[in-house]
């Protein structure tokens, strides 16, 4: 029956973490899909390209509030059960985990999705929120410093295992912490490639994203010859 209980999770915080809020707020708000601006992506920061940063912020907030979700959810139910309160974090811990991958392959959109940067914090300060905040002030450091999104995030991913390690978590909680950052570091492998290339743009550049496709230069029109004066 606990596997059952577990099985249930998983997929209860893979639906819920595979709504495409980015998606569904940019249509709502009339401005088309948003795979086809910028890099792609689904996620708040590719939202931000559209210019509307209330829908960018609305975006940032119920990716990462989605995650969170699951997770106080799955325990909340687990406790109702009667589990004991190791099996409440595992099955709350799961059910983070399994949104954060729905976040990142959605089965809605065949499987492609976000980053989870927003949804990585969400599930943190949900599960693990002294970890979530270490996290959070190596993200605002490094962005601020470095100016860029992207290794950030990946700083933050990397601080927050460690951190578990050091604080001496749970095995349930450092295994979390190392699952989420690996899947962080899949999902910025082509941001990795371009900070190493440096072609990454950095935060408030004004210039297109680094994978946006380019637009055609318009061919001018020939200009007919003027006719030579008569004799």
């Amino acid at each position: 029956m606990l596997t059952l209980y577990f099985i249930l999770a998983a997929a209860g915080g893979y639906l819920l973490g595979s709504i495409p809020f980015g998606l569904v707020l940019v249509r709502a708000a009339g401005l088309g899909d948003i795979r086809e601006v910028g890099s792609g992506n689904i996620g708040a920061t590719n939202v931000l390209r559209t210019g509307r940063k209330d829908l960018a912020l609305a975006t940032l907030l119920l990716d990462a509030g989605k995650a969170g979700i699951a997770l106080l959810l799955a325990r909340w139910i687990a406790s109702l059960i009667g589990l004991a309160e190791e099996t409440q974090l595992q099955m709350g811990l799961i059910a983070g985990a399994a949104a954060f991958i729905g976040h990142c392959f959605p089965v809605w959109l065949g499987f492609k999705g976000g980053k989870g940067v927003a949804t990585f914090f969400g599930v943190l300060f949900a599960g693990i929120w002294p970890i979530g905040f270490i996290a959070a002030i190596t993200w605002l450091a490094i962005a601020t410093i470095f100016r860029y999104s992207s290794l950030a995030a990946l700083a933050a991913a990397a601080v927050a295992p460690l951190a578990a390690l050091v604080a001496q978590f749970s095995w349930s909680e450092i295994a979390f912490t190392v699952l989420l950052t690996g899947l962080i570091f899949w999902r910025h492998a082509a941001n990795i490639a371009r900070l190493r290339d440096g072609t990454e743009p950095k935060i408030g550049a004004k210039k297109e994203s680094a994978e946006a496709p380019a637009l055609p230069t318009p061919t001018p029109a020939p200009v007919a010859p003027e006719p030579s004066p008569e004799a």
